[in-house]
């Protein structure tokens, strides 16, 4: 006896087997319910989701004989629904658009509209992949699906909309089938080895649907494929050697060491991976992928996998970007290269040699303690043989002892206040504090204090310094105030950052040998 494939052995037979499509399908329920039953269906998606098992399912709702009029419960017991099952119905004609494009098969199809259902209510006309269509055939159909008889009902299957003319897609009820949802998936896999009874782990069907790509087709496929591998046994090791799949901690373990310029360990890395047999290609893409996951940690913090954290930590978010993009173009002209492992190469050295933290050297790959070096660029040469001293943290004033503008700063600067009250008292100066009693110098130009901000500040001051305390003014000449004092500040950082970098020999070779030029409104102090 011939096997039965699991993709054909599990195809659904009513709409409540079907999964992951719950907006199509509520939507065909709903209509046959209401006996509302559109006269032509557009169902798109990728592959494997579902197009032409919603077809047939639909088909068979429209002509079950278990009730007089159209179910959406088929029986699957009634001839009808048997036959259409099986393939073999009169009423339910299934035509491949790919080897049926020209305009005289689809005359031909149009002359057989006219004659009634030999044996059900409706004749179902399903066209597969109708994008393939040529123009001339679509042109035939207009007039057809446009006013068909009553007892026709016409559905395309398509994984391409978008090449469907407009003119027939204005005449039919389009409905977007999406990929289906990895957890989803996994159980529907899950119950089908249970029911198979086949021993497996959860790693191994994880590596099954990831691979699936969200098409139940591609899962029962590979599902078979494994099963057969496996010699009736579903296993991690097994399905990995099958699918090519790489394990994520080398692929990880590589691209931090381009993160730290380190070449010598990324092809030491790249011949281990090797060693899996996977294609070069799969590993290209695994590394835009982790790429892509550590570009999302840093900005939305959303991975539970430490060593995605990890990575999102050390790198800088534009050299991320920058090996992303590196990937990505590779990838891109993966299938024009000669020789696939030479593109993979060539993509981790010029990874390795836009690595701003590396040193290059003319003549070697450089060193730890050069990288090193370079990464210390806070350093001037005649530093350099200097102890490095801890950064101390800056000093925290008593709320209750400011004496000076120094105290008035630090104190000012640990406020908690509104970006308006912070506007507009760090652009005052510190006279005195006496008892109960805060006096600020305030300049013309800045007026009045608005009532709210002025009450806000007031408050705040209040819960840290006196329940009494009051704000005196006094107008005159702004010294020192807290924002004029942070920008002289920031202006010094800046100004010997700019120095540093300009006396810091290694980036000045790598603009040399690059002959490239370094944007000044890039140069930030390190914080």
């Amino acid at each position: 006896m011939s096997y039965e494939v699991l993709a054909r052995k599990y195809r659904p037979s009513n709409f409540e087997e079907v999964i992951g499509q719950d907006h199509v399908v509520k939507a065909l329920v709903n209509s046959i319910n209401s006996e509302k039953i559109h006269q032509a269906f557009i169902f798109s998606g990728t592959r494997g989701v579902g197009k032409t098992t919603i077809a047939r399912i639909l088909a068979k709702c429209l002509n079950c004989e278990s009730e007089s009029k159209p179910t959406a419960q088929p029986c699957n017991k009634c001839s009808n629904t048997l036959e259409i099952s099986a393939g073999r119905s009169v009423d339910f004609l299934e035509i491949d658009a790919a080897s049926n494009t020209q305009v005289e098969k689809m005359r031909d199809l149009i002359e057989t509209v006219e004659y009634k259902p030999a044996k059900g209510r409706f004749k179902v006309y399903l066209i597969d992949e109708v994008h393939m269509l040529s123009t001339a055939s679509f042109n035939a159909l207009l007039k057809t699906l446009e006013e068909p008889p009553p007892h026709v009902v016409f559905i395309f299957a398509t994984t391409n909309p978008e090449k469907i003319p407009k003119t027939v897609q204005s005449r039919c009820l389009q409905l977007n089938l999406k990929t289906v949802n990895e957890n989803l998936l996994f159980e529907h896999l899950k119950k089908i080895l249970d029911k198979e009874k086949i021993d497996s782990d959860d790693t191994s069907i994880s590596l099954i649907v990831n691979s699936a790509q969200g098409s139940v087709r591609d899962a029962l496929t590979l599902l078979d494929q494994a099963i057969a591998y496996g010699d009736g046994v579903l296993s991690e090791v097994d399905v990995k050697k099958l699918l090519g799949t790489i394990d994520n901690s080398l692929l990880m373990s590589m691209i931090d060491s381009v993160i730290d310029g380190n070449g010598q360990k990324v092809f030491d890395l790249l011949t281990q991976i090797e060693e899996l047999s996977p294609s070069y290609d799969v590993i290209l893409k695994d590394m835009i992928s982790i790429l892509h996951r550590v570009s999302l940690q840093q900005v939305l913090s959303n991975s539970a996998t430490p060593e995605i954290d990890n990575l999102a930590n050390k790198v800088d978010k534009e050299f991320c970007q920058l090996l992303y993009e590196i990937a990505m173009n590779a990838y891109s002209k993966f299938n024009i290269h000669p020789d696939p492992k030479e593109a993979l190469e060539i993509c981790l050295l010029r990874m390795l040699t836009f690595n701003p933290l590396q040193k290059l050297s003319e003549s070697k790959v450089p060193s730890s303690d050069e990288k090193k070096n370079l990464k210390i660029n806070n350093l001037d040469s005649n530093e350099k043989s200097k102890k490095v001293k801890s950064i101390e943290p800056e000093p925290k004033i008593n709320n209750s002892e400011i004496k000076n503008d120094k105290d008035w700063l630090i104190f000012f600067d640990t406020l908690e206040i509104s970006p308006f009250a912070r506007n507009y008292y760090g652009n005052m100066s510190f006279i005195s504090h006496t008892n109960n009693k805060l006096s600020l110098m305030i300049n013309d130009s800045i007026g009045e204090v608005p009532e709210n901000i002025e009450s806000e500040f007031l408050s705040t001051l209040r819960q840290l310094l006196d329940k009494n305390i009051k704000i005196h003014y006094e107008k005159g000449t702004i010294t020192n105030s807290p924002i004029e004092t942070k920008e002289k500040k920031e202006k010094k950082d800046l100004d010997e950052a700019h120095t540093k970098i300009k006396n810091n020999k290694s980036i000045q070779n790598f603009v040399k040998k690059f002959k490239g030029a370094i944007k000044e409104d890039t140069i930030k102090p390190l914080k």
